[in-house]
């Protein structure tokens, strides 16, 4: 009995101290940022801004996506999971349900209904993260405090708030372009909380607009980007060019509200709600950790519209430069420098307009999906006897229309048919089949994004891989992105504020290596689908810092 005793005080617990943790964790999400924006126009940033962050804090300079495609949805989805679509579950912004033949949109949810909209069964408001099959940082934290820790996701775009935010979230607000309103559903609230209803009776997106968008400086200053009249642009509708000054004022009358989102009113509109929301919702104040996802929609628009050589784009960062400075500079009074913790990252980059590369004599083409789907499908059914066995190739896949397929036709004769046809195609390097992605003769890189990206309930069969610079449907004007190429996957990772030492490093990581740092930093367990490894570069030097 006495050795039981005295065994058991041996192992008595000694409570000490609560984990050191930050007040709160900001993420920024900057949609569609390319790593370079950085520096292409780093002699025109502020020091308050992009600026600040990278003297004080720490930078990754080599920080990849390391799956395929690379867009919005899945971006801020590996972000916060720390995971890649295979496992998340989250395979495009849409993606189509193989078992069922039926497009899902990421994050739409029969279930919930809409708060904050006219009607409660508008469809842009029926949204939740239950398509979302891995744990986030914010539901490890929420879990590690006991649900103590306030999450709150903030973005235009209600996928930028609702897949970051996680499952578990206090709340998520998006934008509707219809009302012009901030709103959520029933998956976090059954109405808007009062500083909100207060904030959208001002009728923001209407007071943003009425300024119109004009160059921040002379516009002949804008010395890294090509002139604003040219052939690479989307006006506006309603605009035979794209010339500033833009009258939204007057733009809005026939476009809507929604109008805001590919103009930099976008980000200070959104900027506006994040801060409303650390001081309505006391974020940051005790001792508890919360934890506030922002992500800024505008760039996306923007660069989808005008490309990276725009002067719109230029003017978008110099604007959004200001915008951060303001922001970081706010969250130094309201939760004090040193408590905060933030973060700036991108969900994807963005390619070149094709067009403009070719002009410039660099390699580039336009791959246009729809023809070769329809090329395929004669193919096909010359070779089957079978009318659209193929129904999409969206997300760079090939999905099959399974009520096509019978006793009739083998299915390993007719994916053999499809990679056979799909190779002689202009602009594709690589067509794999997904379930011996693994042991393709293809680069490294390019295999293991490939199936880092394949789910097999929402993926094709078969994944095309475009040569360096192709786009599907990129005769546009604007630009796009979605490939594993650097000029789609190659984003800025700045990390800056609680035991957060100056540094950078030229290592490789990945956007999935962000969640198990956060989780390292924080003392809380990583998502439960997370792949990433942490950040050691930077939790030496926060180790230094914490000594100090």
């Amino acid at each position: 009995m006495m050795l039981c005793v005295i065994a058991l005080s041996g192992m008595a617990p000694s409570f000490g101290a609560s984990p050191e943790r930050p007040k709160l964790v900001v993420g920024i999400v900057i949609d569609q940022m390319r790593w370079d924006y950085l520096y292409r126009y780093q002699d025109r940033y502020t020091k308050a801004g992009f600026k600040r962050m990278s003297r004080e804090g720490f930078s990754c300079e080599n920080t990849m996506l390391n799956y395929i495609p690379t867009y919005t949805a899945i971006g801020h989805s590996s972000i916060y999971t720390g995971s890649v679509p295979s496992i998340h579950g989250i395979a495009g912004n849409d993606f189509i349900v193989r078992a069922t033949g039926k497009t899902m949109y990421c994050t739409e949810d029969d279930q919930v209904n809409s708060v904050g909209t006219p009607k409660e069964d508008a469809a842009v408001g029926k949204m939740s993260p239950r398509n979302l099959k891995a744990s986030t940082i914010t539901d490890e934290l929420e879990l590690a405090t006991n649900f103590r820790a306030k999450v709150i996701g903030v973005s235009l775009k209600d996928r930028g708030s609702i897949l970051p935010a996680g499952h578990a979230a206090d709340a998520a607000y998006w934008f509707d372009g219809e009302s012009g309103n901030w709103i959520t559903s029933t998956w976090y609230r059954d109405a808007l909380p009062a500083w909100l209803t207060e904030y959208n009776s001002t009728r923001p997106a209407e007071r943003y607009l009425a300024k119109d968008w004009n160059t921040l400086y002379p516009i002949d200053t804008y010395v890294q980007s090509t002139p604003d009249d040219n052939v690479y642009e989307e006006p506006f509708e309603g605009n035979a060019h794209p010339l500033f000054p833009i009258k939204t004022s007057e733009l809005v009358k026939t476009q809507g509200f929604g109008l805001i989102r590919a103009t930099p009113h976008g980000m200070t509109m959104t900027l506006d709600v994040a801060r409303l929301a650390i001081e309505k919702e006391q974020l940051g104040v005790d001792d508890v950790t919360d934890f506030l996802a922002v992500s800024l929609s505008s760039p996306d628009y923007i660069g989808h519209q005008f490309g990276p050589n725009s002067v719109k784009t230029e003017d978008a960062y110099l604007r959004l430069d200001k915008d951060l400075g303001d922001f970081l500079a706010y969250l130094d009074r309201q939760v004090g420098a040193g408590n905060y913790l933030v973060f700036l990252t991108a969900d994807h980059a963005g390619a070149h307009n094709a067009q403009f590369l070719l002009d410039h004599k660099i390699p580039a083409g336009n791959w246009n999906s729809s023809n070769v789907r329809r090329g395929l499908n004669a193919h096909l059914q010359e070779r089957f006897g079978k009318e659209k066995l193929v129904s999409s190739l969206s997300n760079y896949q090939v999905h099959f229309n399974y009520s096509q397929v019978d006793e009739g036709v083998d299915m390993n004769d007719l994916r053999a048919a499809t990679i056979a046809y799909l190779q002689q195609v202009e602009g594709i390097a690589y067509v794999l089949e997904m379930e011996n992605a693994a042991a393709a003769p293809v680069p490294v890189a390019v295999r293991e994004r490939v199936v880092n990206g394949y789910n097999r309930e929402l993926s094709g069969e078969i994944q095309i891989v475009l040569k360096p610079a192709w786009y599907s449907d990129s005769d546009r004007q604007g630009a796009t992105h979605g490939t594993w190429n650097p000029y789609d996957s190659h984003i800025p990772l700045l990390w800056m504020g609680w035991r957060i030492a100056p540094g950078q490093t030229n290592e490789e990581v990945y956007m999935t290596d962000i969640a198990p740092t956060l989780a390292a930093l924080l003392r809380v367990q990583m998502p439960n689908g997370c792949v990433g490894k942490p950040i050691t570069d930077l939790l030496n030097g926060a180790k230094r810092e914490r000594k100090k």
